[in-house]
């Protein structure tokens, strides 16, 4: 189930309440799910019952207490628990990861967009500004992922007034690319950083981690043709939903160590073990090159923190995915690209923590669980790509 199909899963909870008589409310228009904030659980999250409280005269609790069996009856729906004043938190059954996957990459670019904006003009009137200019040409394309089209005018009343460039800067100066990451990754209410520090290709570089990932993915694709690797989503499933890594398998020079197979993951996930020779064709930052250094040195060691850390590393990068519609959104409605740079950043770096596991290592022969890895890792790259194309920055191939 793909966060759009939970959101109707939703709504359709809402109507059947209604109907019965044990909601009276207006059934909304929509419904956003969101991976689970602090104290909540699940894989997913919805604030439906805390919007209907009012309406309903009822406590935001009882309403969600009466929308949970609704929704636990659902196909693909594993569980349903009701936290905090009132939140929804939904737990998916085996291959919702999977589907989410196959929709981000059947989508494309065009994954995330929705219609909450469909059949409304969004008129921004920005002063005549380099800054003020560049916000409304992103909004353009911001809003008309969610049906909206935006009608740009230098006219007063302004109402789209981001905190201009100093007079003494010239963003033209860090070129295409550079000059509009700095003008949009920052709040509106923040003063944009023009500094030679947006062209400099180190972890400190948030548009640098956010180019370079999309790089990885693109390398780890060529280089998974020649391993006669082909990207599949439902390779593997999640156990119990939740991506954790049950079964195990000997690798070379060491003991037995959790990994996925076909019956428990849709994509591996880890950090180190992949390096830059022999395994991908975009260079490794030169902490990933230490990394690679202390592996030779100590392989068991170096596993064993890799597995470690794997279920968080898949976790990140699987919420980063299923919450770039919601990204896009926040983006539209508030006139805010920096949602969207910012909601970049984190798939990157989830991303990164990832790659390293997604090609076979040493004598591993590709496997289920490796076409799911790659899988994955590509649907990374497409979010990246559609990302970086709304903000009018590019998406290299190599890097």
């Amino acid at each position: 189930m793909t966060p759009v199909e939970l959101s109707r899963t939703v709504l359709r909870a809402v109507r059947r309440a209604v109907a019965v008589g044990e909601l009276s409310v207006s059934v909304p228009a929509s419904v956003v799910v969101t991976p689970p904030g602090p104290g909540g659980c699940g894989d997913y999250a919805t604030n439906i019952a805390l919007r209907l409280a009012g309406p309903a005269g009822r406590p935001a609790r009882e309403v969600a207490e009466i929308l949970r069996p609704y929704i636990a009856d659902a196909a693909g729906v594993a569980d349903v628990t009701v936290t905090g004043p009132g939140f929804l938190n939904i737990t998916l059954g085996g291959g919702a990861f999977a589907a989410l996957v196959e929709e981000v990459l059947e989508r494309g670019a065009r994954y995330g967009y929705g219609d909450s904006l469909a059949g409304q003009v969004v008129e921004l009137r920005v002063p005549h500004d380099t800054r003020a200019e560049i916000v409304a040409d992103t909004l353009v394309r911001i809003v008309a992922t969610q049906g909206g089209r935006a009608d740009v005018r230098h006219a007063e009343p302004v109402n789209l007034r981001p905190v201009p460039v100093p007079g003494s800067e010239d963003p033209a100066a860090l070129g295409p690319d550079a000059s509009r990451w700095a003008l949009l990754h920052p709040a509106s209410h923040d003063r944009p950083r023009i500094s030679a520090d947006h062209l400099v290709q180190r972890e400190s570089n948030p548009l640098f981690r956010v180019r370079y990932a999309h790089a990885r993915t693109r390398a780890l694709c060529r280089n998974a043709a020649a391993f006669g690797c082909a990207a599949a989503p439902r390779g593997v499933r999640p156990a119990n939903g939740s991506g954790v890594l049950t079964d195990a398998v000997t690798h070379e020079g060491g003991s037995p160590t959790p990994t996925p197979s076909a019956e428990d993951s849709p994509a591996l996930r880890g950090t180190g073990g992949l390096t830059p020779t022999g395994r991908t064709d975009a260079p490794a930052p030169p902490h990933q090159a230490t990394e690679a250094h202390q592996t030779r040195q100590a392989p068991e060691n170096r596993q064993a923190a890799q597995n470690r850390q794997a279920p968080q590393d898949e976790a990140d990068l699987l919420a980063a995915l299923a919450d770039y519609p919601h990204a896009l959104y926040v983006a539209a409605r508030h006139r805010a690209p920096d949602r969207l740079a910012r909601h970049l950043v984190v798939t990157a770096d989830a991303l990164l923590g990832f790659q390293h596991v997604v090609l076979p290592l040493g004598d591993e022969k590709p496997s289920a669980a490796h076409r799911a890895r790659l899988a994955l890792a590509e649907a990374a790259g497409t979010v990246l790509a559609g990302g970086l194309s709304l903000l009018g920055i590019s998406a290299p191939e190599y890097l």
